[in-house]
């Protein structure tokens, strides 16, 4: 069939951090009320860390980065590291929201319980931040480092709102504080921005409503230059290997593909390893490159590359090369180091085996 172009390779957001980088995050608790501690417990641990705070975080970016180019990854991040979870993160960069108030919720329809920081003001950008983390990050590489940040649907979601009266006027203000930082990464040469919105799978007629609308508002003003991504798995747990877990419906994927084709978004992120899709969804994309989710990263069993190989094939009778990119389905930061290595190594060699085919 001769060389394939397209099947970019790239990871999601999240990677397992160093053991010297005593930053918890919510991979790393045990089940029960201490679901929350991450939060509770980071700023602490930043000045734990004091002045070596920098100087550890660019040190474990710079490993993270490594391994990712050392398994054959085109377009990789800075693994989350100085992040307790990729929601908070960001929040605790935003006006309007307080950690010192926080309050106990109930999670993706009951699963589990958390103690959240508080909106109790007009939510509006801050301080630049991420650019720094960008910028660190990059300057580890050759390679192009993508940015991550939080949807406006998912951050209303895992926070207490005692502002608004409006969910979406609510997610308007969020998409309009991300802008202004996904413009300042833009602006400084990011080239690849990503917003996850994981609670689009879960309520498809929310995004349908507003959702994907405000989305868009996170883009507004970035140019051609940086490729507008979108990350919607349909839900992980908490550990491994855990098959009860209620994970989003396959069909909402179905429900929101027009959509998202129709959007801004150059790239949209599905998972596929975890549970098998129909691939008949990737048909519903006409135009948007669809990043395809090849390994799982909730089950500790790593998939072999003939297995990968042949669903990527699969795939490929429904989408163009030229527009399917490979990814883990989601972040990496639930499993140990080694399995993350050895699931993006199988997952990069079964890509280079069909382009080279």
């Amino acid at each position: 069939m001769g060389r394939t172009h397209g099947l970019e390779t790239t990871t999601i957001g999240s990677y397992p951090k160093p053991e010297y980088l005593n930053i918890s995050d919510w991979f790393s608790v045990p089940q029960g009320p201490d679901t929350s501690s991450p939060t509770a417990r980071y700023e602490n641990e930043l000045e734990t860390l004091g002045e070596d705070a920098e100087t550890l975080f660019r040190r474990a970016a710079k490993e993270v980065i490594a391994d990712q180019i050392d398994a054959g990854v085109d377009v990789v991040t800075d693994g989350e590291v100085r992040r307790e979870n990729y929601i908070h993160y960001h929040c605790r960069h935003l006006q309007g929201i307080s950690f010192r108030e926080t309050e106990e919720k109930v999670l993706r329809e009951g699963s589990y319980r958390a103690l959240l920081p508080v909106i109790q003001a007009k939510i509006e950008a801050a301080e630049p931040f991420l650019v720094n983390d960008w910028k660190a990050a990059q300057d580890c590489s050759a390679h192009p480092v993508k940015a991550t940040l939080p949807g406006p649907m998912t951050i209303a979601d895992t926070v207490v709102n005692k502002h608004y009266d409006d969910e979406a006027a609510l997610g308007k203000d969020i998409a309009s504080a991300l802008n202004v930082e996904a413009k300042r990464l833009a602006d400084a040469g990011c080239r690849y921005i990503q917003i996850d919105e994981p609670l689009f799978a879960r309520r498809p007629e929310h995004a349908l409503a507003f959702g994907i609308e405000n989305l868009e508002r996170c883009f507004h003003g970035i140019g051609a230059d940086a490729r507008k991504v979108s990350h919607m798995c349909c839900g992980y747990p908490d550990r491994l290997d855990n098959p009860d877990y209620p994970k989003a419906p396959p069909s909402s994927y179905f429900a929101l593909a027009e959509a998202l084709d129709d959007s801004v978004l150059d790239a949209v992120s599905l998972e596929d390893a975890h549970r098998h899709n129909d691939l008949a969804l990737l048909e519903r994309f006409a135009k948007t490159e669809v990043i395809f989710g090849a390994v799982a990263i909730a089950k500790s069993r790593t998939e072999g590359v003939d297995e990968i190989e042949t669903r990527l094939r699969d795939a490929l009778n429904h989408i163009n090369p030229e527009r399917l990119g490979v990814a883990p389905d989601c972040g990496l930061g639930m499993l140990p180091r080694e399995t993350a290595r050895a699931k993006l190594s199988n997952m990069c060699e079964a890509v280079k085996r069909i382009k080279d085919s």
